[in-house]
């Protein structure tokens, strides 16, 4: 039981929670904004993701979209050679996957909208495919989640049987 235990913990820990935060985020805009948004008519569904577009950039959401990405990298690192190492990286590649079908995808998309001048032509080009992209990436944080998840279970069940044979090897020397 080392300090460095308890901080690799600590960042598992953050990892875990700053996956959830995404992989929620794009399950909601798969199961609410866009449904909610198709109902609408084409100069507000532009409207309305623009503006979501523009808002989301901000230093919550970063520390979220891109603390997931660097706390899961740190954790992988930091899990080297202990038994839930391939869990978080198994983690940490499908969120580099989310991540780059987010930089590849989603992003040029917004950035296509936000320079479109017809509505009916922008929503057009922009929603269906913008739709997939997401739903891919919800995906795949979600299975990041899971990976995280039970990177938490299986190290929790290391630590705990490490900590019961200190005890008992504690106690037999005495």
């Amino acid at each position: 039981m080392t300090k460095q235990s308890g901080t690799t913990g600590a960042v598992l820990g953050a990892a875990t929670v700053a996956m959830g935060l995404i992989a929620g985020t794009f399950y909601v805009f798969a199961c609410a904004v866009m449904p909610g948004l198709a109902r609408s008519d084409d100069r507000v569904y532009v409207e309305v993701m623009r503006n979501i577009n523009d808002v989301i950039q901000n230093p919550v959401f970063m520390l979220s979209f891109l603390g997931a990405l660097l706390l899961t990298g740190v954790a992988a690192w930091q899990g080297r050679g202990q038994s839930h190492r391939r869990w978080v990286w198994a983690a940490l590649a499908a969120y580099a996957l989310a991540f780059l079908v987010t930089v590849a995808f989603n992003i040029p998309l917004n950035n296509g909208l936000d320079t479109a001048a017809d509505p009916a032509a922008a929503r057009a080009e922009f929603e269906d495919a913008w739709g997939v992209w997401n739903v891919v990436r919800a995906v795949l944080s979600t299975v990041a989640l899971g990976c995280l998840a039970r990177a938490l279970l299986v190290r929790g069940r290391s630590y705990t049987s490490e900590y019961l044979a200190s005890a008992a090897g504690s106690r037999a020397s005495r």
